[in-house]
């Protein structure tokens, strides 16, 4: 099976079907008795108690709630940076010396390069690719 995006295309359609199924059924039927009370109880309290994290403190339990709703919010964007990295270069896992028709790459080795801010000629006067008037602008400049 290989890695990243490129493991969706091996998901067979059955099994495709399978999750749009059971998402459907999570959505019609309120999912497993979960808050079937019409939202009467506190939200995000699924009666579950975890060992050594439940509280009965209000104070500390919203700051435990606040702390899993921020460290959740930060794997998400994690994760689609992953999926973006893998879009591009093939690999979630970051050898960015794979991805060499980046766009960010684009003036990398050419006449007068800046970094990190590129070629800036906008007036358009290096476009014959002069070496020795470049750099007789670049030394007037």
């Amino acid at each position: 099976v290989p890695n990243g995006l490129a493991a969706i295309s091996k998901v067979p359609g059955a099994g495709w079907l399978q999750i749009l199924a059971y998402g459907l059924f999570c959505e019609g039927t309120g999912g497993f008795g979960y808050n079937s009370d019409g939202q009467m109880s506190d939200p995000g309290n699924c009666g579950w108690k975890p060992p050594l994290l439940a509280t009965s403190d209000p104070v500390l339990r919203k700051k435990r709630l606040n702390a899993e709703l921020a460290n959740g919010r930060l794997a998400m964007m994690a994760i689609i940076g992953m999926f973006f990295q893998d879009g591009l270069t093939g690999s979630a896992y970051g050898d960015w010396a794979l991805f060499t028709a980046s766009p960010l790459r684009a003036f990398e080795k050419e006449l007068g390069v800046q970094v990190p801010f590129g070629f800036f000629d906008p007036l358009g006067m290096s476009k014959d690719g002069d070496i020795g008037a470049f750099k007789r602008r670049r030394a007037t400049e």
